[in-house]
């Protein structure tokens, strides 16, 4: 495929699993926040449940776009939405607001995203013709 050619290897981005999956975490997140203290109301649950939000948003808003190279941008900032998520969460479980075994179930959805969106961004990559 060149970088010229739709980014279209299947029919809808609510085809692709990684977008499945980031859907899962997006609820996962909304749902692990759902108990944090009220004072973190705009601060620290806004910013995860934007950054999940941003994480399936920007896989769909990708596959949508024209170009495979479009399509490969958006999912490398998914996948800086997802790095972004991973440190809020972890300052959550540190500061106590997190169970540990929501925090665990969140971080494993994570790495099966990261690994997917990586497995994806490869694949694009390697459909390309060097420049």
């Amino acid at each position: 495929m060149s970088s010229k050619e739709p980014a279209k290897s299947c029919s809808s981005y609510r085809d692709l699993v990684v977008w499945q999956r980031a859907m899962q975490l997006c609820r996962a997140i909304y749902s692990a926040t759902a108990s944090f203290p009220r004072e973190e109301r705009f601060g620290l649950t806004s910013q995860m449940r934007r950054a999940a939000v941003s994480i399936a948003s920007n896989i769909a808003e990708g596959q949508g776009r024209l170009s495979a190279s479009e399509f490969r941008r958006f999912l490398g900032i998914a996948r800086g939405s997802l790095r972004e998520l991973e440190t809020q969460l972890l300052i959550a479980t540190d500061l106590g607001y997190l169970p540990r075994q929501a925090s665990d179930r969140c971080v494993d959805l994570m790495d099966e995203v990261s690994r997917m969106l990586n497995a994806l961004i490869t694949s694009i990559s390697r459909s390309q013709p060097s420049t």
